[in-house]
């Protein structure tokens, strides 16, 4: 994983990549080479994501984008054609959370989740499925997560729509694989990004540290994942080095699914 240039002169479209995994997807993306296409519902985190990798000489184009919402993906893409031309990659890894069982969850719960984390997979892909066939095929990637595979706790609303993560890529992988396009997705575990601290701040406070322990306690190798890991994973499926490969979820998950 150390040769640089593997993804040099493609244009990389990447989803919530003003902070955490996104932003680190990003820097690692324009490590590589790639031109990038940032996509941010924040204005702020956007401009902040283009300045900072804008002075490390990447070639950067940040958009204020809603993925829940028709017009602005569609905006969006358009503004990347005139901008960086036909993306050749995107990843899909805007996305929200939500804490509560069943009965905990409220159909507006529902709504915003499924808006975001499903729908809005749904349009980007769209949009990029269609300028990947007028031009020679490409790669989307998918944040899904272990919630894809295995149940968890009070995750009931996020679960579910994790899930629609991973069969959405396989029916992409599927109906695309013999037109040049690839798709897959990465399920992390717990990650240690600044949404992290903000909600054991806000739901714990007073007890941070003992809450971050236990947090990270659960995965058996006594950690949460690192965003650069994440990104060191997206680099390899987003690369010619896994170009025989389509349709799968990659668990990172310090073990969780092992034991």
């Amino acid at each position: 994983m150390s040769a640089k240039g593997r993804l040099e002169g493609k244009n990389a479209i990447i989803t919530g990549a003003g902070s955490g995994i996104g932003l680190a997807i990003a820097r690692r993306f324009a490590a590589e080479g790639a031109h990038l296409g940032l996509l941010e519902v924040n204005e702020e985190s956007a401009e902040t994501a283009r300045a900072e990798l804008s002075s490390s000489g990447a070639i950067v184009e940040a958009i204020v984008c809603d993925v829940s919402q028709r017009d602005s993906v569609s905006g969006a893409f358009a503004r990347i054609d005139e901008t960086l031309g036909t993306p050749q990659i995107l990843v899909n890894n805007a996305g929200i959370a939500h804490v509560g069982d069943l009965l905990d969850t409220e159909e507006e719960d529902l709504d915003r989740l499924y808006a975001v984390n499903v729908k809005g997979v749904a349009l980007c892909s769209r949009e990029a499925v269609r300028r990947m066939l007028e031009n020679s095929g490409g790669v989307i990637l998918n944040l899904a997560s272990i919630a894809s595979h295995i149940g968890l706790e009070d995750r009931f609303a996020y679960s579910m729509t994790k899930g629609a993560v991973w069969t959405m890529t396989r029916s992409i992988a599927t109906d695309y694989m013999k037109k040049g396009i690839r798709c897959n997705c990465v399920a992390p575990c717990r990650v240690h990004t600044p949404f992290v601290d903000g909600f054991i701040a806000e739901n714990y406070p007073g007890q941070e540290k003992e809450k971050f322990e236990e947090l990270s306690a659960y995965q058996p190798m006594g950690r949460m994942a690192r965003p650069e890991e994440v990104a060191d994973l997206a680099l390899f499926l987003c690369s010619d080095e896994s170009a025989f490969i389509t349709g799968h979820s990659f668990p990172i998950d310090g073990g969780v699914m092992v034991i």
